[in-house]
């Protein structure tokens, strides 16, 4: 009797599966008769399939497993709060952690490479300060897998670290530039130039305050030790970082969006903890209806004198509503017009959606940064909070322009993604990056002198003529920039002077160093196409006699990751 009620419960159960998973969930069978859809290899990266249970297929909107009884009701929610549209079920009831491989998106582009200096002497693009390709790089080697070439941004793994450079003395100048010309290490008879920022750091006390929405993705993709978990851990760091000056909204979406938290004051902290803590994970994933639900909350508590910011948490796997890119990248920059910008957390493996999170924080004036542990969270929005929450300029721009007479050639390191036409430098009305409170930036570029071994050889019908000017200057740096509450830009200058440049990579100051370590190792990763005899094996000499004081371990952790790059494997492999 017991084994005819088991059998009964497992045929009950295949039914409600297949009847409940609608156009989610199909056979094996008939998938094979579904033409591939196919992606823009020029524009998104995507890799792998679905995950497969028996002869069932699934797609990251529906989690594999049984399908679990309906939830009792949740209690009445307290006075300030509005009940979230997902709530913590009782753990018994929760299906299996969700999982997918190789569904991951991110935007391909080209390296840059060497342009010559009498055809193309300006270069110009916009700063990132944004640390997401780090962490997945250190996520995928982690797991023994080396990070697909399109998920390495070169200057994102720099800019990961700290650097000494000078403070800038006031708010009213919010920058330092700091130039260093020393010899390439992987290419002989060429000099690597690195540009350094820093930005004015914002007093706890004298900072403005912050009205923020935590956007959160509580979709079934979500349901997963990594991704909304994490998500809850990190949002009660960030909060402990505010004070009774904020303000903090919860908007959650699933397969509908609402808002689980009116605007309240972080002097109610437990309120706000409380309804973090409570969510839980399903449905499908209507992310631009939370995202205008998000803006439409900062808005309505909007603070002329303060910072204005919605914070996304997702793995970015938008599937119901809006979808487009270019769609809600026009959404978030009419919102960032009026004030209101956006950051994105993203988390989780599998079929995280990079290419979507970078249009979002890029037009919307935030960070991107990627959470795939605990650690990062803390390094992101607690040890880092003031630069994460309070820029203290926007659209930076940076305009290098070379000397015919000293440089033939040039290649800008990273980047890629930020490049920006020369006439944009001046024009106020092209967007670029934030630099947040006390950050820092750099940017290196790799350069031929003239005399020196060139990438690209002479035309037979050009001939090169002499160009005149002084031969010492490289050229010359300048970096625009606006005021947080301003649209009017500023403009400050520099040389990038030959005299001061070291003789040999050795003498070259320390962090200097350990930032072409962590380039040399972003191109090998990409394929090293510039990198000459780069080894990593180089990488990590260069990076341990370069490593200097690391309060937080992050650069002994590069370390580590360089090694763990020598062995591992080109691709994941799917569990069965």
């Amino acid at each position: 009797m017991g084994s005819n009620h088991h059998s009964l419960g497992l045929a009950l159960g295949s039914l409600l599966l297949a009847s409940c998973a609608g156009q989610n969930v199909e056979t094996t069978a008939a998938s094979k008769e579904e033409p591939a859809a196919e992606a823009d290899a020029q524009d998104v990266i995507v890799t792998g399939g679905r995950v497969k249970v028996g002869n069932v297929e699934a797609r990251s909107q529906f989690a594999i497993g049984t399908v679990a009884s309906p939830p009792p009701p949740p209690p009445p929610p307290p006075p300030a709060m509005m009940a979230a549209p997902t709530m913590r079920k009782d753990r018994g009831t929760w299906p299996p952690f969700y999982k997918d491989v190789g569904r991951d998106k991110f935007t391909s582009f080209d390296e840059n490479a060497f342009k010559i200096v009498r055809e193309a002497p300006v270069s110009t693009f916009s700063i990132d300060v944004d640390t997401a390709s780090y962490s997945w790089v250190r996520a995928s080697l982690n797991q023994n897998v080396l990070p697909q070439p399109a998920a390495v941004r070169t200057e994102e793994l720099v800019n990961y670290f700290n650097y000494d450079y000078a403070p800038p003395k006031s708010a009213a100048q919010p920058f330092s530039t700091n130039v260093a010309v020393f010899p390439s290490p992987w290419s002989e008879g060429r000099k690597l130039v690195r540009i350094g920022i820093k930005g004015f750091a914002v007093q706890r006390a004298t900072r403005p305050r912050a009205n923020l929405v935590f956007l959160i993705d509580t979709s079934g993709s979500m349901h997963s030790p990594d991704k909304l978990p994490l998500v809850q851990r990190s949002l009660n760091m960030l909060l402990d970082e505010l004070d009774e000056r904020d303000t903090v909204s919860i908007v959650t979406y699933a397969g509908s969006a609402g808002t689980a938290l009116q605007p309240t004051s972080v002097r109610h902290k437990e309120r706000i903890r409380a309804v973090i803590n409570s969510l839980g994970a399903g449905g499908s994933t209507a992310g631009a209806e939370g995202i205008r639900q998000a803006y439409d909350l900062a808005k309505a508590n909007y603070d002329s004198k303060g910072v204005n910011r919605v914070i996304l948490a997702t793995d970015g796997d938008f599937n119901v509503g809006i979808t487009d890119q270019g769609e809600l990248k026009g959404f978030v920059e009419r919102e960032r017009g009026k004030g209101v910008f956006l950051s994105v957390l993203g988390f989780g493996m599998g079929n995280y959606n990079d290419a979507l999170m970078q249009t979002l924080a890029q037009n919307g004036n935030g960070i991107a940064a990627y959470i795939d542990t605990a650690a990062e969270a803390r390094k992101t929005l607690v040890e880092e909070a003031s630069s994460t929450l309070f820029p203290i300029a926007k659209d930076v721009k940076i305009q290098v322009e070379f000397n015919p007479a000293a440089v033939a050639e040039y290649r800008l390191i990273g980047y890629e993604t930020r490049a920006l036409n020369r006439d944009d430098f001046d024009n106020d009305k092209v967007d670029a990056g934030d630099v947040g409170s006390g950050q820092t930036v750099t940017a290196l570029y790799e350069v031929v002198p003239v005399g020196g071994r060139r990438a690209n050889g002479d035309l037979r019908y050009s001939k090169p003529t002499a160009v005149a000017g002084p031969s010492y200057e490289l050229g010359f740096v300048k970096i625009r920039y606006k005021l947080p509450k301003s649209d009017t830009s500023r403009l400050i200058s520099t040389p990038i002077d030959s005299r001061n440049a070291v003789r040999s990579f050795e003498a070259a100051p320390r962090d200097a160093r350990f930032a072409a370590a962590v380039a040399g190792f972003a191109e090998l990763l990409r394929g090293g196409r510039y990198t000459g005899s780069l080894s990593y094996d180089d990488v990590l000499r260069i990076a341990n006699a370069s490593r200097g004081p690391d309060e937080f371990g992050y650069r002994s952790e590069f370390v580590e990751l360089v090694r763990a790059a020598k062995s591992a494997r080109t691709m994941a492999q799917l569990d069965r």
